[in-house]
């Protein structure tokens, strides 16, 4: 696998405007890094379309870091259910960005990131002025494009090494 040159600082900007423009926080990361990939931003876009809100606003996983995780799907590419070595390298990259996440927020977990106690409707807040200087969201998604980003470009191609039976 070739080595991967991103413009982490750009990607970072993107995907907040991207967030800023009213895309959830899932769409805004996984959006953000399309064409290196060669995938279709519009198909981007409805895959990751569920999961922000911490999934549908469940306020489970942040959608900032499942923008992360879906990124790495299609890095990883393990579309084989008997390719070992790629699944596990999959799941270690998903491992290392959950951990630099959790490191700098201290979880990966909307509601905690947000400190929600109470069930949300399903329905999405109005993107206002008011939402975006209450909400610490365009920060997590700032970082997730960066966590992201160095991921890809340090991922060696290597896998073998991820395997330890």
């Amino acid at each position: 696998m070739a080595k991967i040159d991103i413009d982490v600082e750009q990607r970072k900007r993107q995907a907040v405007a991207n967030f800023i423009a009213g895309y959830n926080c899932a769409q805004a990361v996984f959006m953000t890094y399309a064409d290196v990939f060669d995938v279709d931003v519009e198909l981007t876009k409805r895959l990751s379309g569920s999961f922000g809100g911490g999934m549908g606003r469940l306020r489970e996983v942040c959608g900032a870091v499942s923008g992360i995780f879906m990124i790495l799907g299609l890095h990883y590419s393990a579309v084989d259910p008997h390719q070992k070595v790629t699944k596990t390298a999959n799941y270690a990259a998903v491992q290392r960005t959950a951990n630099a996440f959790k490191d700098q927020f201290g979880t990966i977990i909307c509601r905690d990131l947000l400190a929600i106690k109470h069930h949300e409707s399903h329905v999405p807040s109005d993107r206002t002025a008011d939402y975006y200087a209450s909400r610490p969201c365009a920060r997590f998604v700032e970082a997730a494009a960066v966590i992201v980003g160095k991921e890809l470009m340090n991922a060696s191609g290597n896998y073998d090494s991820f395997i330890t039976d």
